[in-house]
């Protein structure tokens, strides 16, 4: 079977885009941005998570050995790595010009206690999505905790399948999946006191191993089906797109009382992503037709982790130095967003694409297995 999943990209991208909107929301002062949608759009990040289980669960389904292993996690290494460095060295960057300019113009949070020697090292070492001693928030490139516990998903999966495929337990494999899902929320609820799942450098590797293990659920499943289920009426599939999107607008919008019933992003992520794998309605047929959510889709990892340098520097210039208030906002998102897109590209193109795994022989079936 050969896909290439071409609407889960575009979404990749499009829900990338919301969390630079979630992430500016704090900077400005206009419903555009302040509203309910964009405050709960944080939870995109789950997607992502979903996604990135199911693309690989797609691409590697024969580790069985430890150099195949091996194999995998350098792959992952090399496609992610590369780009969250050269953005933490980016941060590190701009905490010294933060001290060096500010005698000359108003400074936000000159001492941030969040972004100091150890936080960089365990942002460093990529393990910033564990509950480590001394760390009370994110710190330095906010979002890259996501990708530390994407790193922790693919040791834990990776791990698992050898041990199946070795073990000669394949055709059981969606038990096991099932057990670290279920793992996975119970040690939430457990260390949490709470359902929800919305954490990030304190239990977001499990956040990230729920998601994960969900997408592998989601892809097996369509694996299973979709020699039968991609004949039906295209319609039906229009119907599913338009309930899909629409139960995950509902509960993003209303948020504060969704994220307290836990997994209930998971089962809503697993079921679009289902569904807008086929392809076949009419919704998939409209995102298809723009160049520029192709390019959102491409550009998407690169969007999720430039955007919080970029914003900073975007609010530095026309808030601090050019004394825009906060309300500019309004429309002053679509030229930071225009700068995000075309640093995204740059660094899509010169970082990303030149730091992969050079071995690779041919392309990855999603082009861009990884995306947070």
């Amino acid at each position: 079977m050969k896909h290439r999943f071409e609407v889960l990209d575009i979404f990749r991208g499009m829900f990338a885009s919301l969390v630079f909107l979630f992430h500016l929301g704090p900077f400005a002062e206009t419903p555009i941005l302040n509203n309910s949608f964009v405050e709960n759009s944080d939870m995109f990040v789950d997607f992502f998570f979903v996604l990135s289980g199911f693309v690989i669960t797609y691409s590697y389904q024969s580790l069985s050995d430890g150099s195949q292993m091996k194999l995998f996690l350098a792959k992952r290494v090399y496609r992610i790595y590369p780009l969250h460095f050269v953005m933490l060295l980016a941060f590190l960057g701009m905490e010294v010009a933060k001290n060096l300019l500010s005698p000359y113009i108003q400074v936000n949070n000159l001492v941030n206690p969040a972004n100091n020697a150890y936080t960089f090292f365990t942002s460093l070492f990529l393990v910033n999505s564990t509950p480590l001693p001394n760390v009370h928030d994110v710190s330095w490139n906010i979002p890259s905790w996501s990708i530390s516990a994407e790193m922790i998903s693919y040791v834990v999966f990776g791990s698992l399948l050898v041990w199946i495929n070795s073990s000669h337990q394949f055709r059981n494999r969606n038990i096991f999946y099932a057990a670290v899902v279920l793992i996975a929320l119970a040690g939430l609820a457990t260390f949490s006191g709470s359902l929800q799942i919305n954490y990030s450098f304190n239990y977001g590797f499990l956040r990230g191993i729920l998601g994960f293990f969900t997408g592998a659920l989601c892809f097996n499943l369509f694996n299973a089906t979709h020699l039968r289920v991609r004949t039906m009426n295209a319609a039906l599939f229009s119907a599913g797109e338009l309930l899909s999107l629409g139960a995950i607008a509902y509960c993003i919008y209303h948020g504060e009382m969704m994220k307290p019933l836990g997994a209930v992003f998971e089962v809503l992520f697993f079921v679009c992503i289902y569904i807008f794998s086929f392809e076949k309605g009419i919704i998939s047929a409209a995102l298809k037709t723009s160049g520029l959510l192709h390019n959102l889709g491409k550009y998407s990892y690169s969007i999720y982790m430039t955007h919080a340098l970029l914003i900073s520097l975007f609010n530095v210039l026309f808030i601090r130095i050019l004394k825009f208030p906060p309300g500019a906002y309004s429309y002053l998102f679509i030229p930071n967003f225009i700068l995000i897109y075309y640093v995204s590209a740059w660094t899509y193109k010169h970082i990303e694409m030149r730091f992969q795994y050079k071995s690779v022989k041919r392309q990855e079936p999603l082009g861009e297995a990884v995306r947070k």
